[in-house]
């Protein structure tokens, strides 16, 4: 399994930035939802927004009502819509392939994308 992500880049407090992931290689039989991640400089990589099969969506606290997650699982793609970006949104932003129930939430399989930068300047 392959993931490949793309989008990051420099924006300004207030701006807005668009990420994508393309997944290949994806055993349905074991996955069935696709995540960001993000991790700062010196922190731990924690859960952004998540993707469920028919299109559920998770977010973290801290990002609701900024940024949005879309996509196909059948088509191993998905997107994070990131608005009115803070300096603390910076950090290397992950994809990850894994499964996701409503009484377990989102748990990562150890695929990931390479990573792409986000950073917010003030």
């Amino acid at each position: 399994v392959q993931l490949q992500a793309s989008g990051g880049g420099l924006a300004q407090s207030g701006g807005h930035l668009r990420l994508s992931c393309v997944a290949s290689g994806t055993d349905y039989s074991i996955a069935n939802a696709m995540a960001w991640y993000r991790q700062a400089p010196g922190k731990q990589r924690d859960l952004v927004a998540s993707l469920g099969l028919g299109g559920r969506a998770n977010y973290t606290d801290s990002v609701k009502g900024r940024f949005t997650i879309s996509g196909d699982i059948a088509k191993d793609t998905v997107y994070l819509q990131m608005t009115s970006l803070r300096p603390e949104d910076t950090a290397v932003y992950y994809c990850n392939l894994g499964r996701s129930s409503t009484s377990l939430g989102y748990i990562p399989l150890d695929y990931w994308g390479q990573g792409t930068l986000v950073t917010v300047s003030s």
